[in-house]
């Protein structure tokens, strides 16, 4: 289970908003990136390149799997694992059920 983010969400949005509004005072994304990171206390710029990635995945402006996606699949596999744990208690039960059914019983 992954660890929530020690960044609370508002910061996350904040800082990708800042790194747009600043890129054009930059040579590079990276070192916009760098200096919001900087300014924000973000610990590494790597982290705030992982949510402006994720932004424009979410916005549709770059290929990937949408954070809702990400959500969707991460409860349908819960579900599955769900499942399959309950058919596995009802075969044991059938299998147990279908002995007991087969076993020749003495009468008194």
């Amino acid at each position: 289970m992954a660890r929530p983010s020690q960044y609370p969400l508002e910061l996350r949005k904040r800082a990708v908003r800042m790194v747009a509004e600043v890129r054009p005072e930059y040579d590079t994304e990276w070192s916009a990136m760098k200096a919001v990171a900087s300014k924000l206390g973000i610990g590494t710029t790597e982290t705030l390149r992982k949510w402006v990635r994720q932004d424009q995945i979410d916005a549709g402006a770059r290929p990937g799997t949408t954070t809702d996606e990400s959500a969707e699949l991460k409860r349908l596999k819960k579900e599955n694992a769900e499942l399959k744990r309950a058919n596995d208690i009802l075969k044991a039960a059938a299998s147990f059920f279908a002995a007991e059914l087969d076993r020749p019983h003495t009468r008194s």
